[in-house]
Protein backbone atom coordinates (compact mmCIF):
# COMPACT_ATOMS: atom_id res chain seq x y z
CA UNK A 1 0.00 0.00 0.00
CA UNK A 2 2.69 2.32 1.06
CA UNK A 3 4.61 1.54 -2.57
CA UNK A 4 1.30 2.59 -4.23
CA UNK A 5 1.06 6.15 -2.22
CA UNK A 6 4.99 6.66 -3.27
CA UNK A 7 3.65 6.03 -7.19
CA UNK A 8 0.43 8.41 -6.96
CA UNK A 9 2.64 10.93 -5.30
CA UNK A 10 5.03 11.05 -8.15
CA UNK A 11 2.72 10.80 -11.04
CA UNK A 12 0.49 13.84 -8.95
CA UNK A 13 3.99 16.00 -9.15
CA UNK A 14 4.50 15.12 -12.42
CA UNK A 15 1.20 16.49 -13.00
CA UNK A 16 1.49 19.59 -11.31
CA UNK A 17 4.82 20.59 -12.76
CA UNK A 18 3.20 20.08 -16.34
CA UNK A 19 0.17 22.31 -15.86
CA UNK A 20 2.61 25.14 -14.23
CA UNK A 21 5.02 24.51 -17.32
CA UNK A 22 2.38 25.77 -19.09
CA UNK A 23 2.27 29.24 -17.33
CA UNK A 24 6.27 29.68 -16.40
CA UNK A 25 8.19 27.15 -19.11
CA UNK A 26 11.57 28.87 -18.26
CA UNK A 27 11.31 28.77 -14.50
CA UNK A 28 9.60 25.31 -13.67
CA UNK A 29 11.47 23.35 -16.55
CA UNK A 30 14.39 22.14 -14.46
CA UNK A 31 11.95 20.97 -11.51
CA UNK A 32 10.00 19.31 -14.32
CA UNK A 33 12.44 17.18 -15.35
CA UNK A 34 14.37 16.37 -12.34
CA UNK A 35 10.63 15.21 -10.85
CA UNK A 36 10.25 13.20 -13.94
CA UNK A 37 13.55 11.67 -14.31
CA UNK A 38 13.38 10.79 -10.27
CA UNK A 39 9.64 9.11 -11.35
CA UNK A 40 11.01 6.83 -14.21
CA UNK A 41 13.98 6.12 -11.44
CA UNK A 42 11.68 4.73 -8.99
CA UNK A 43 9.77 2.56 -11.73
CA UNK A 44 12.91 0.94 -13.12
CA UNK A 45 13.60 0.47 -9.78
CA UNK A 46 10.17 -1.29 -8.90
CA UNK A 47 10.28 -3.64 -12.55
CA UNK A 48 13.46 -4.34 -11.70
CA UNK A 49 12.56 -5.61 -7.93
CA UNK A 50 9.07 -7.50 -9.76
CA UNK A 51 11.38 -8.98 -12.21
CA UNK A 52 13.67 -10.70 -9.39
CA UNK A 53 10.95 -11.56 -7.72
CA UNK A 54 9.13 -13.71 -9.75
CA UNK A 55 12.81 -15.22 -10.69
CA UNK A 56 13.01 -15.95 -6.86
CA UNK A 57 10.05 -17.48 -6.73
CA UNK A 58 10.50 -19.92 -9.77
CA UNK A 59 13.41 -20.80 -8.46
CA UNK A 60 12.06 -21.63 -5.10
CA UNK A 61 9.47 -23.61 -6.33
CA UNK A 62 12.20 -25.74 -8.54
CA UNK A 63 13.62 -25.88 -5.53
CA UNK A 64 11.22 -27.23 -3.39
CA UNK A 65 9.12 -29.04 -5.71
CA UNK A 66 7.92 -32.72 -4.87
CA UNK A 67 10.01 -34.95 -6.60
CA UNK A 68 9.48 -38.50 -7.59
CA UNK A 69 12.23 -40.93 -8.85
CA UNK A 70 10.89 -43.27 -11.18
CA UNK A 71 12.99 -46.54 -11.58
CA UNK A 72 12.42 -48.67 -14.64
CA UNK A 73 12.00 -52.35 -15.89
CA UNK A 74 14.80 -54.66 -16.62
CA UNK A 75 14.27 -54.33 -20.54
CA UNK A 76 13.76 -50.68 -20.66
CA UNK A 77 15.19 -47.25 -19.87
CA UNK A 78 14.16 -43.54 -18.82
CA UNK A 79 12.11 -43.02 -21.78
CA UNK A 80 10.09 -45.89 -21.40
CA UNK A 81 6.36 -45.69 -21.81
CA UNK A 82 5.82 -45.87 -18.15
CA UNK A 83 8.52 -43.10 -17.58
CA UNK A 84 7.26 -40.94 -20.27
CA UNK A 85 4.11 -41.24 -18.96
CA UNK A 86 4.64 -40.15 -15.40
CA UNK A 87 6.21 -36.78 -16.24
CA UNK A 88 3.37 -36.39 -18.59
CA UNK A 89 1.35 -36.14 -15.71
CA UNK A 90 3.63 -34.35 -13.12
CA UNK A 91 5.66 -32.58 -14.84
CA UNK A 92 3.66 -30.91 -17.63
CA UNK A 93 0.83 -27.94 -15.79
CA UNK A 94 -2.31 -29.88 -15.10
CA UNK A 95 -5.25 -28.32 -16.78
CA UNK A 96 -7.84 -26.75 -14.78
CA UNK A 97 -11.38 -26.21 -15.76
CA UNK A 98 -12.97 -22.53 -15.97
CA UNK A 99 -16.21 -22.39 -13.89
CA UNK A 100 -18.51 -19.45 -13.31
CA UNK A 101 -18.45 -16.60 -15.87
CA UNK A 102 -15.61 -18.02 -17.27
CA UNK A 103 -17.49 -21.62 -18.14
CA UNK A 104 -17.49 -22.61 -21.16
CA UNK A 105 -14.07 -20.63 -22.61
CA UNK A 106 -11.94 -23.74 -22.29
CA UNK A 107 -9.35 -24.60 -20.00
CA UNK A 108 -6.62 -22.38 -18.30
CA UNK A 109 -3.21 -23.61 -17.03
CA UNK A 110 -2.27 -24.02 -13.23
CA UNK A 111 1.36 -22.59 -14.21
CA UNK A 112 4.35 -24.70 -13.54
CA UNK A 113 4.37 -28.70 -13.11
CA UNK A 114 3.70 -30.54 -9.85
CA UNK A 115 6.36 -32.34 -9.38
CA UNK A 116 10.29 -33.06 -10.99
CA UNK A 117 10.16 -36.56 -12.60
CA UNK A 118 13.80 -38.34 -12.31
CA UNK A 119 14.02 -41.41 -14.55
CA UNK A 120 17.31 -42.57 -14.82
CA UNK A 121 19.00 -45.08 -17.41
CA UNK A 122 19.72 -48.21 -14.77
CA UNK A 123 22.73 -49.72 -14.96
CA UNK A 124 22.45 -53.57 -16.15
CA UNK A 125 24.32 -55.05 -13.14
CA UNK A 126 22.55 -54.75 -9.74
CA UNK A 127 25.77 -53.83 -7.60
CA UNK A 128 25.89 -50.77 -10.29
CA UNK A 129 22.58 -49.87 -10.29
CA UNK A 130 21.55 -49.93 -6.45
CA UNK A 131 24.62 -47.25 -6.01
CA UNK A 132 23.93 -45.22 -8.62
CA UNK A 133 20.00 -44.88 -7.00
CA UNK A 134 21.79 -44.35 -3.44
CA UNK A 135 23.88 -41.40 -5.32
CA UNK A 136 20.55 -39.85 -7.07
CA UNK A 137 18.47 -40.30 -3.53
CA UNK A 138 21.61 -38.66 -1.72
CA UNK A 139 22.08 -35.62 -4.36
CA UNK A 140 18.27 -34.76 -4.64
CA UNK A 141 16.05 -36.61 -2.22
CA UNK A 142 13.05 -37.69 -3.69
CA UNK A 143 9.70 -37.44 -2.17
CA UNK A 144 8.22 -40.82 -2.80
CA UNK A 145 9.82 -43.95 -5.31
CA UNK A 146 8.02 -45.39 -7.91
CA UNK A 147 9.49 -48.72 -10.08
CA UNK A 148 7.97 -51.41 -11.95
CA UNK A 149 9.36 -55.22 -12.46
CA UNK A 150 12.90 -54.85 -11.58
CA UNK A 151 13.21 -51.42 -10.62
CA UNK A 152 9.91 -52.29 -8.25
CA UNK A 153 12.74 -55.02 -6.85
CA UNK A 154 15.15 -52.11 -6.12
CA UNK A 155 12.91 -49.72 -4.78
CA UNK A 156 11.74 -52.32 -2.28
CA UNK A 157 15.21 -52.12 -1.07
CA UNK A 158 15.94 -48.49 -0.92
CA UNK A 159 13.08 -46.98 -0.12
CA UNK A 160 13.30 -48.06 3.84
CA UNK A 161 16.42 -47.25 3.70
CA UNK A 162 15.85 -43.36 3.00
CA UNK A 163 13.07 -43.29 4.35
CA UNK A 164 10.60 -42.49 1.86
CA UNK A 165 7.58 -44.34 0.82
CA UNK A 166 7.68 -46.10 -2.79
CA UNK A 167 5.00 -47.61 -5.13
CA UNK A 168 5.88 -50.75 -6.57
CA UNK A 169 4.11 -51.71 -9.65
CA UNK A 170 4.24 -55.47 -10.52
CA UNK A 171 7.43 -56.25 -8.52
CA UNK A 172 9.43 -59.04 -9.73
CA UNK A 173 11.77 -60.94 -6.74
CA UNK A 174 13.48 -63.34 -8.63
CA UNK A 175 15.01 -61.49 -11.21
CA UNK A 176 17.32 -64.62 -11.10
CA UNK A 177 14.76 -66.78 -12.00
CA UNK A 178 13.49 -64.51 -14.69
CA UNK A 179 16.98 -63.75 -16.46
CA UNK A 180 17.94 -67.64 -16.15
CA UNK A 181 15.20 -68.43 -18.96
CA UNK A 182 16.89 -65.45 -21.29
CA UNK A 183 20.91 -66.42 -20.99
CA UNK A 184 21.92 -64.70 -24.11
CA UNK A 185 22.10 -61.56 -26.53
CA UNK A 186 19.13 -59.02 -26.37
CA UNK A 187 18.73 -55.56 -26.68
CA UNK A 188 16.77 -52.70 -24.59
CA UNK A 189 13.27 -51.88 -25.67
CA UNK A 190 13.74 -47.79 -25.38
CA UNK A 191 16.53 -45.82 -26.21
CA UNK A 192 19.53 -45.61 -23.53
CA UNK A 193 20.79 -42.06 -23.09
CA UNK A 194 24.34 -43.31 -24.02
CA UNK A 195 23.32 -44.70 -27.20
CA UNK A 196 24.11 -48.40 -26.04
CA UNK A 197 21.59 -51.03 -26.93
CA UNK A 198 22.76 -54.08 -26.86
CA UNK A 199 23.36 -56.26 -23.74
CA UNK A 200 24.34 -59.68 -22.70
CA UNK A 201 22.63 -61.96 -19.39
CA UNK A 202 25.10 -64.33 -18.09
CA UNK A 203 25.49 -66.83 -14.85
CA UNK A 204 27.98 -63.76 -13.98
CA UNK A 205 24.51 -61.63 -13.60
CA UNK A 206 22.44 -64.08 -12.28
CA UNK A 207 24.84 -65.01 -9.34
CA UNK A 208 24.67 -61.18 -8.70
CA UNK A 209 20.66 -61.11 -8.72
CA UNK A 210 20.91 -64.19 -6.41
CA UNK A 211 23.38 -62.61 -4.18
CA UNK A 212 20.98 -59.19 -4.01
CA UNK A 213 17.65 -61.47 -3.72
CA UNK A 214 19.15 -62.92 -0.45
CA UNK A 215 19.07 -59.46 1.34
CA UNK A 216 16.44 -57.90 -0.61
CA UNK A 217 13.59 -57.77 2.71
CA UNK A 218 16.55 -57.55 5.56
CA UNK A 219 15.37 -53.56 5.68
CA UNK A 220 11.78 -53.80 5.77
CA UNK A 221 10.81 -52.85 9.40
CA UNK A 222 7.27 -52.01 11.12
CA UNK A 223 8.11 -48.23 10.17
CA UNK A 224 7.53 -49.23 7.19
CA UNK A 225 5.01 -51.65 6.31
CA UNK A 226 2.60 -49.31 5.72
CA UNK A 227 4.74 -47.23 3.45
CA UNK A 228 5.53 -49.61 0.60
CA UNK A 229 2.72 -49.97 -1.41
CA UNK A 230 2.16 -52.57 -4.06
CA UNK A 231 -0.01 -52.49 -7.47
CA UNK A 232 0.09 -55.38 -9.37
CA UNK A 233 -1.96 -55.99 -13.06
CA UNK A 234 -4.22 -59.11 -13.19
CA UNK A 235 -3.29 -60.08 -16.29
CA UNK A 236 0.37 -59.85 -15.33
CA UNK A 237 2.15 -63.22 -16.89
CA UNK A 238 5.56 -62.39 -15.64
CA UNK A 239 5.28 -61.65 -11.83
CA UNK A 240 3.18 -63.39 -9.31
CA UNK A 241 4.75 -62.06 -5.99
CA UNK A 242 1.83 -60.42 -4.63
CA UNK A 243 1.84 -63.18 -1.80
CA UNK A 244 5.56 -62.73 -0.82
CA UNK A 245 5.24 -58.95 -0.70
CA UNK A 246 1.66 -58.96 1.44
CA UNK A 247 4.34 -61.09 4.23
CA UNK A 248 6.49 -57.92 4.80
CA UNK A 249 3.94 -55.13 3.55
CA UNK A 250 0.19 -54.13 4.55
CA UNK A 251 -1.10 -52.26 0.98
CA UNK A 252 -1.72 -53.70 -2.12
CA UNK A 253 -4.23 -52.52 -5.19
CA UNK A 254 -4.56 -54.33 -8.79
CA UNK A 255 -5.29 -52.90 -12.30
CA UNK A 256 -6.64 -54.84 -15.20
CA UNK A 257 -3.23 -54.44 -17.27
CA UNK A 258 0.10 -57.26 -18.15
CA UNK A 259 3.35 -56.72 -16.56
CA UNK A 260 4.15 -53.26 -18.36
CA UNK A 261 1.32 -51.00 -17.93
CA UNK A 262 0.42 -48.70 -21.19
CA UNK A 263 1.10 -45.21 -20.86
CA UNK A 264 -3.23 -44.73 -20.45
CA UNK A 265 -2.48 -47.42 -17.44
CA UNK A 266 -0.28 -45.85 -15.99
CA UNK A 267 -2.06 -42.43 -15.73
CA UNK A 268 -5.33 -44.12 -14.80
CA UNK A 269 -3.66 -46.43 -12.03
CA UNK A 270 -0.91 -45.47 -10.95
CA UNK A 271 -0.80 -41.58 -10.66
CA UNK A 272 -3.88 -41.79 -8.62
CA UNK A 273 -1.87 -44.20 -6.46
CA UNK A 274 1.36 -41.96 -6.28
CA UNK A 275 -1.10 -38.85 -5.35
CA UNK A 276 -2.11 -40.61 -2.68
CA UNK A 277 1.02 -42.07 -1.09
CA UNK A 278 2.54 -38.71 -0.94
CA UNK A 279 -0.65 -36.94 0.34
CA UNK A 280 -0.48 -39.97 3.61
CA UNK A 281 3.09 -40.00 3.55
CA UNK A 282 4.81 -36.47 2.86
CA UNK A 283 8.32 -35.44 2.96
CA UNK A 284 9.36 -34.73 6.92
CA UNK A 285 9.20 -31.04 7.51
CA UNK A 286 12.85 -29.02 7.64
CA UNK A 287 14.19 -31.88 6.03
CA UNK A 288 16.76 -30.72 3.82
CA UNK A 289 17.18 -31.03 -0.06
Amino acid sequence: MTLRWLLLVAVYQCTICVLKLEGEKDAMRPICLTVQVIFLWIISIFTNLFVWIISFSYFCSQLYMTKILFLHGFYASGQCVPAVALREAFERPRERPRVGALAGMGERSSGIGRANVLTPDLPLHPADAIRLIRDICDREKPDVIVGNSCGAFYAQMIAPIIGVPALLGNPHFKMSDFLRERIGSHQYKSPRANGIQDFTIDEQLIREFEELEAHQFDCCNTYNKDKVWGLFGEADTLAHFEPLFLEHYLYSYHFPGGHTPTAEQFKTWYVPLIEKLMMEHPVQEGRKR
